[in-house]
């Protein structure tokens, strides 16, 4: 996608997304087969309910047939909300990942996986998992010391609903 079709799409999507509280993370518009797909990633701090989805896809198809946004031919749209591996790249992926065990790559080499316990404008405090016995240790991570960060999946672990539910 060139960067001025990009561009032009966040500008035209971004409001229609705002507009429903939610943070639009992803544009991307790719070839399968003869058609074009456009995805649309959104995310926001309580997530996004399947419905919430279907409605943002009507509105921005609707922003989509008004104009010549996606050029001439067919086009498949896909709205959704990013994978729970998506990578942590923006500073409130990681507000978000609160409470959550992040698998992080440091830039000074090697890997950490802890549990965000807190997040400011600087950083990360982590509580690493003991091992073999071993207490939780408690550890800082600023946030120019990380490579790339991702959500590790925790089968066992009660999401936000369900403890606020217990």
């Amino acid at each position: 996608m060139s960067t001025t079709q990009s561009e032009r799409l966040r500008g035209l999507l971004e409001p229609l997304v705002t507009a429903r509280q939610l943070d639009l993370e992803e544009i991307e518009v790719s070839r399968v087969g003869r058609r074009r797909e456009l995805r649309v990633i959104v995310d926001s701090d309580d997530g996004v309910e399947l419905d919430a989805c279907a409605e943002l896809s009507r509105a921005i198809s609707e922003k989509l047939d008004e104009t010549d946004a996606m050029g001439e031919g067919e086009y498949v749209l896909e709205v959704s909300s990013p994978g729970a591996d998506r990578p942590l790249t923006e500073h409130r992926h990681f507000v978000r990942a609160t409470g959550r065990l992040v698998k992080f790559q440091l830039r000074e080499g090697g890997d950490l996986v802890a549990r965000v316990l807190a997040v400011d404008e600087e950083g990360l405090d982590l509580e690493v998992p003991g091992v073999k016995g071993r207490k939780a240790t408690a550890r800082r991570v600023e946030f120019p010391e990380i490579a790339k960060a991702r959500v590790e999946i925790e089968f066992n672990r009660k999401d936000k609903k369900e403890e606020e539910e217990a």
